[in-house]
């Protein structure tokens, strides 16, 4: 049965919100989990920073949707207030793959532990929220809980190792958040933290005389080659000069998702991808490690390709048909993380490939149509809603509902593309 709050909530239009990703890492740097919050475009950015009522309005709107479409084989974490705690839609939602966020806001009624208790019966697991003290409230919620997540930016510095050794003897699993540099992350790591949350490997850390690698250099000089409308055989010539780019392109036309025969050479394989697909497997090849296969649970991989996939289809909704368009959207995207990737300035890394003078600079000053699209893509990744989310939409003339089919879709296509590469 629905209270008065949950049905004010349910009837806020869904087309208002739109979907954010923060994804959740382990020890070992690779994606475990993401953290869902939902948001307003519209509203002013107060109303919106800590958006309970958002979150908790369109939990049943998120079922619909299907978790496997929206984290794959990940989990979910979401946020959940003590409104959306009592009311029937949280059921909504897959037991098996979500974690249920206590707001750190909430109190521990005896009422709300018995409806806890009711859910975790049901199969839900439970996560303590922005954590800087263990409070009374944390202490009658704890037993219960399986993630206990810290806010390493609001705990002072000093205090945080003595923190962290009392939370560790409770015997739950230590969630680092708001990690955002890799000394933050280092120092987490070795207080013992097993997942971390926060944007610290998507962050440019520039190494004076950083040079690109042979095998990134190759790989950028392919894709010149590609944009040069080079032909064939220089292509190939090029692709068999390096030996593990060879291996990792035998091994993309030869998964089952491929089909067909068996293809043994590179020029068989040229053939079967075509200059498209072979200049996006290229561009996600960057973010493989030479010789290796291409994980899809590396968050900066993860990240830029899905960074790739929504500018491509914004500028398919934007210019349908005009497949140039796309690619080139696709292609601002999924550089838009190379200086992290390679510790280099952007302007360097831009002055080794050959690129369009619209995609330096969306990628250096974030201007032109793609580095408004680039724009409200980074807006979304850190779950920045109101006023400055809805002016970067109108400027590229989108809808919240185009945003959130676009959103959809990508994440589908990120899902097949995992099955396909793995």
């Amino acid at each position: 049965m629905l209270n008065d709050v949950d049905k004010n909530q349910m009837s806020l239009p869904f087309d208002e919100f739109f979907l954010a990703r923060q994804p959740i890492l382990g020890r070992d740097q690779h994606l475990v989990a993401f953290e869902l919050l939902f948001r307003t475009a519209g509203a002013t950015e107060a109303n919106v920073t800590d958006d309970v009522a958002a979150t908790a309005a369109v939990i049943s709107h998120a079922s619909q949707l299907g978790m496997e479409q929206v984290v794959g084989p990940r989990l979910a974490f979401v946020n959940v207030s003590e409104a959306a705690l009592m009311s029937d839609y949280v059921r909504f939602l897959p037991p098996d793959k979500v974690i249920l966020e206590i707001l750190e806001t909430v109190k521990a009624s005896p009422r709300l532990i018995a409806r806890i208790r009711e859910l975790r019966a049901l199969g839900f697991k439970f996560a303590l929220d922005d954590i800087v003290a263990e409070s009374e409230d944390f202490m009658a919620f704890v037993e219960l809980v399986d993630v206990i997540k810290v806010d390493v930016k609001a705990v002072e510095p000093d205090r945080l190792p003595g923190l962290t050794a009392s939370l560790h003897m409770l015997g739950k699993t230590l969630l680092a958040e708001k990690v955002e540099t890799l000394e933050e992350f280092r120092q987490c790591l070795a207080l013992g933290f097993e997942y971390f949350q926060g944007y610290y490997f998507a962050r440019p850390t520039i190494m004076s005389g950083r040079k690109i690698a042979p095998s990134e250099m190759a790989i950028l000089e392919l894709l010149k080659l590609i944009d040069s409308d080079a032909d064939n055989l220089t292509i190939e010539i090029a692709v068999k000069r390096d030996t593990l780019i060879s291996l990792n392109l035998l091994r993309l036309v030869n998964t089952a998702a491929a089909g067909g025969e068996r293809i043994d050479t590179v020029g068989q394989a040229l053939d079967s991808l075509g200059r498209q697909q072979l200049q996006r497997w290229l561009q996600i090849l960057l973010y493989a490690a030479p010789g290796a296969k291409v994980e899809m649970n590396l968050p900066l991989l993860q990240m830029a390709t899905t960074r790739g996939k929504l500018l491509e289809l914004m500028s398919l909704k934007l210019h349908p048909g005009q497949r140039e368009a796309a690619d080139t959207g696709f292609t601002v995207g999924i550089l838009s993380l190379t200086d992290a990737l390679f510790s280099i300035p952007m302007q360097d890394i831009l002055d080794t490939v050959d690129v369009t003078d619209e995609v330096r600079a969306a990628l250096l000053e974030r201007e032109g149509e793609y580095g408004d699209m680039l724009k409200v893509v980074e807006l979304v990744e850190k779950a920045r809603s109101g006023t400055a989310l809805a002016a970067a939409l109108r400027r590229i003339n989108l809808s919240v509902k185009d945003l959130q089919e676009i959103e959809m879709a990508a994440f589908e296509w990120l899902n097949v593309l995992a099955q396909e590469v793995h």
